[in-house]
């Protein structure tokens, strides 16, 4: 019996372990995998195969029973306020209602991608670079820690990764945005690119821009050889992509990582804890429950990577209890879960467009156009750290014809005119990382699989208030010059969260007495384990995070196999 024991601990022995399979998770997973890392990827949800499991990727709008729209009796199901995915052609990529319950201790949105791939799958694809302005932004305006690391650090990272995803864009020149390695961008419309002008003519650092994006506008060899070819603008990306157009984990780096013959993908995989060997004094596997059949089963490996999205991240952490660590694993500094930060979405701004009749959209736009931060770039000018970035979208919608009936009726129904043209913007501002917003564990309630609930307790703060007001003054204010008509919007006081771009509670620090990571995504106490997820932000900046998240997990790999060889994990 020992001999079938000690064959059983071998099977469930790996070099490393990853647990998530999103963005980051798949990231790691090449990496490590290409370096020759026998490497097993945990994933909580359901396996998700490429084209295979996209079942609404083809259909068209009538093929739908209720025509896109979920009846209520299935939308009741789902907690108020904590639904997402609520069409019939997402659908599939819903939380069960009972899947993790968690406590809001104040209202908060917490979108989760649960399935191979997570919501690398169904995130919004853009994809810009930090500058120094953001790595420098809490030394220089006095808000959380000193991030460990500068652009020059991630910059040869965010090429990597950049030429092997597949990301459009212009070469803008722009110092709070750097360039990167681009495919050809989506053009804009006429009303963006006559509103570029505007602001070209008005301001001295106000540039609109087109949204750098994670779609192949131009194929190379390196996407055919994952197997991915152009997009199609279709637009369709959350349905799944059965081209490959856009980047996900199941189009790209899990396959990648699959050819290497290293990788062991264990979809339906719900993490519990990092197994923590007090004796060797360094983590040496994950706890899991398997969530058919609730079995509790421990792998192990040398390096531990934990990539299952930002508060589940700290969830695992705060659950990997030991006599060590009573308060979660690596957790000396004590701020594991605190100084937890998204982006602020509440604003709002649309206008009517008169005029260019004589043009309309030709296709679909997968992007938008994008207006880099402008506020506060170099000097405290406004009462409000930091400042905000705005999405900039544009178009000529079709005008129904209800009147009439019988064939009057029909023939004014198929044949729709075209309406004007309308602008419409978004403002993405970033929060200040404050302590008191957090994440920590419930004493007593617990989830189907015997895991703690999380809590959540995050709210907005004085200095959002005055940062969504600064957004409405000055895109009035933009739009008024530009001559836009029937300004309207405002601030939509919608829940944090609801952005999708939580991060911290794990964050990078030069100190480990106020950090959880060094320069390398290591915990300053538990050399072998790495987080290079959301969770690992010491700050959000005004950028979309996904591709800083890709630039890290494929830095920290990167060094997590030369120290194995070195023999120092």
């Amino acid at each position: 019996m020992s001999f079938l024991n000690i064959d059983s601990v071998k099977s469930r022995t790996f070099d490393a372990i990853v647990i998530g399979s999103g963005i980051s998770g798949g990231w790691a997973a090449k990496e490590l995998c290409e370096k020759g890392l026998k490497t097993m990827v945990l994933e909580r949800g359901r396996d998700v195969k490429h084209v295979t499991d996209y079942p609404t990727m083809m259909k068209n709008p009538w093929e739908f029973e209720h025509r896109g729209q979920v009846p209520f009796d299935i939308r009741n199901q789902y907690p108020k306020g904590r639904a997402s995915f609520m069409r019939e052609e997402t659908l599939h990529w819903a939380l069960k209602p009972d899947e993790q319950p968690f406590v809001e201790e104040k209202p908060f949105q917490w979108t989760r991608g649960y399935h191979v791939g997570g919501k690398s799958l169904l995130w919004a694809r853009q994809t810009q670079r930090w500058s120094d302005l953001d790595f420098e932004g809490p030394k220089r305006d006095g808000f959380a820690v000193d991030w460990p690391i500068r652009y020059a650090d991630l910059a040869p990272w965010y090429s990597h990764v950049e030429k092997f995803s597949g990301i459009s864009g212009n070469k803008d020149n722009l110092p709070q945005l750097p360039d990167g390695e681009f495919l050809p961008p989506f053009e804009m419309s006429c009303v963006e690119d006559y509103f570029k002008n505007v602001l070209q003519k008005k301001y001295k650092n106000r540039s609109l821009i087109h949204g750098r994006c994670a779609h192949i506008t131009e194929a190379k060899q390196i996407h055919f050889d994952q197997g991915r070819a152009t997009c199609q603008n279709r637009n369709l990306c959350n349905r799944g992509c059965p081209y490959g157009g856009y980047f996900s984990s199941n189009t790209s780096t899990l396959p990648w990582a699959m050819k290497t013959g290293k990788m062991t993908l264990r979809p339906n995989s719900v993490v519990h804890s990092v197994i923590f060997d007090e004796k060797k004094n360094k983590a040496t596997g994950v706890r899991i429950v398997d969530a058919i059949s609730k079995e509790v089963i421990e792998y192990y490996a040398k390096v531990i990577f934990v990539n299952a999205s930002a508060l589940n991240s700290n969830l695992i952490l705060l659950n990997s209890i030991s006599n060590r660590f009573p308060n979660g694993i690596g957790n000396d500094s004590g701020t594991l879960g605190k100084y937890v930060a998204w982006h602020n979405y509440r604003g709002k701004l649309s206008a009517d467009v008169e005029g260019f009749l004589d043009k309309k959209t030709d296709g679909k736009n997968p992007s938008n156009s994008y207006l880099p931060r402008f506020q506060n770039l170099y000097n405290q000018e406004k009462d409000y750290l930091r400042g905000y970035a705005v999405g900039v979208g544009s178009g000529r919608g079709l005008v129904q014809n209800r009147d009439g009936v019988g064939e009057e009726l029909k023939a004014n129904l198929l044949n729709p005119k075209l309406g004007n043209w309308y602008i419409s913007t978004w403002m993405m501002g970033e929060t200040v990382p404050i302590e008191k917003n957090h994440v920590r564990l419930h004493a007593d309630l617990k989830d189907k699989y015997g895991i703690p609930q999380l809590i959540t307790s995050v709210d907005w703060t004085e200095n959002d208030d005055k940062m969504v007001l600064d957004y409405i003054k000055e895109m009035t204010e933009m739009f008024t010059l530009a001559g836009f008509k029937n300004i309207r919007g405002g601030d939509s006081h919608s829940n944090p969260g609801a952005d999708i771009h939580e991060m911290g509670g794990v964050r990078m620090g030069k100190d480990p007495k106020t950090s959880m990571l060094n320069e390398w995504n290591q915990l300053h106490a538990c050399k072998n384990v790495f987080v290079t997820d959301g969770a690992c932000m010491t700050s959000t900046g005004t950028q979309n995070p996904s591709l800083t998240y890709m630039a890290f997990a494929a830095r920290a790999a990167d060094f997590a196999v030369k120290e194995l060889k070195k023999r120092n994990l």
